[in-house]
């Protein structure tokens, strides 16, 4: 008997009694699984000031803005290169100079008077050289080459003139006879086409 159901209550019978009891405890677990907490634990709403920073905003658009003004003038530059062909047109136009043009100038005109002065001072000086003595000894090397030399030299140097313009005749009339055979062999081509 102390194993059964002891109700609460007196209850006419214990059965009945202890599975309206279990029904009721299921019922009240279902509920304390659906309830919804009622005490607020989402904490408190942070401040909109923390959230957005206005100064930093500020710059960000003043930034922006400068950078569109400055895009807006590149492009009207720009519309009115392409409109006017790259064509300067401004108050100020200077022509153009260098900053050191009289010093190069005057650097210039020493440099041409020392070259004056050099080269008179070359045309002027006589040679330490003396070429009509070489070429006295020259000829009489040559000479005495002459009364050395078992043939005559300047006889081979003639023949060998003369071998250099017959090679050269030789060469005009191979040309002028290869010219005429072409020419013939062109002519007899033209009448055998004809006939």
């Amino acid at each position: 008997m102390h194993r059964a159901y002891q109700p609460t209550a007196p209850a006419a019978n214990k059965y009945l009694q202890k599975k309206w009891d279990l029904s009721r405890y299921e019922e009240h677990r279902r509920k304390v699984v659906k309830a919804r907490p009622v005490v607020d634990t989402k904490g408190f709403q942070t401040p909109a000031h923390l959230h957005l920073k206005l100064k930093k905003l500020q710059l960000e658009e003043e930034r922006l803005a400068a950078i569109e003004r400055d895009n807006h003038i590149l492009s009207s530059k720009l519309s009115d290169i392409m409109r006017s062909k790259g064509l300067v047109d401004h108050r100020n136009s200077y022509p153009e100079r260098s900053l050191n043009a009289e010093k190069r100038r005057q650097q210039l005109q020493e440099v041409t008077r020392e070259n004056q002065g050099i080269l008179e001072r070359i045309t002027i000086q006589e040679s330490e050289y003396r070429r009509q003595r070489w070429e006295e000894d020259w000829e009489r090397a040559e000479r005495r080459r002459d009364d050395i030399a078992r043939y005559p030299r300047r006889v081979i140097n003639q023949q060998r003139c003369k071998k250099v313009l017959v090679q050269q005749d030789t060469d005009l009339n191979e040309k002028q006879t290869s010219s005429s055979l072409s020419e013939q062999s062109d002519q007899a081509n033209k009448v055998d086409s004809e006939h």
